[in-house]
């Protein structure tokens, strides 16, 4: 497979469109040779991410959450706090979400850059 390098303007777009329109392109599901046992070489840049937008009240009211294993260790953040902190990271859990869940999934996310 040769080397794409895509593209995209976050700016003014939701989200979750956003972050499906990645998660193919990073699959490589936009290639007819799409083979899923394969890592394709699709690079993805999106910019523009602080511009995203989403709909209804959700960047109240959606949470992340960490937990470190430990009693009393999990942690939670807003929308907006995540937002406020790193605007690209949102964005890059949205699309980590969206991605199949085995040895690959982190040899495709490595692909995406956000700015």
């Amino acid at each position: 497979m040769t080397d794409m390098k895509y593209k995209i303007d976050a700016s003014g777009k939701i989200l979750g469109r956003v972050a499906t329109e990645v998660a193919i392109i990073l699959r490589g599901k936009n290639d007819p040779k799409f083979m899923p046992n394969v890592v394709p070489v699709n690079l993805v840049e999106v910019i523009n991410t602080k511009d995203l937008k989403i709909s209804g009240d959700k960047a109240k009211t959606k949470s992340y959450f960490h937990y470190s294993g430990y009693p009393g260790g999990i942690r939670k953040k807003t929308f907006d706090d995540l937002q406020v902190q790193d605007n690209g990271k949102v964005l890059r859990k949205a699309v980590f979400g969206m991605l199949p869940v085995n040895k690959l999934r982190s040899k495709i996310i490595n692909n995406l850059r956000i700015s």
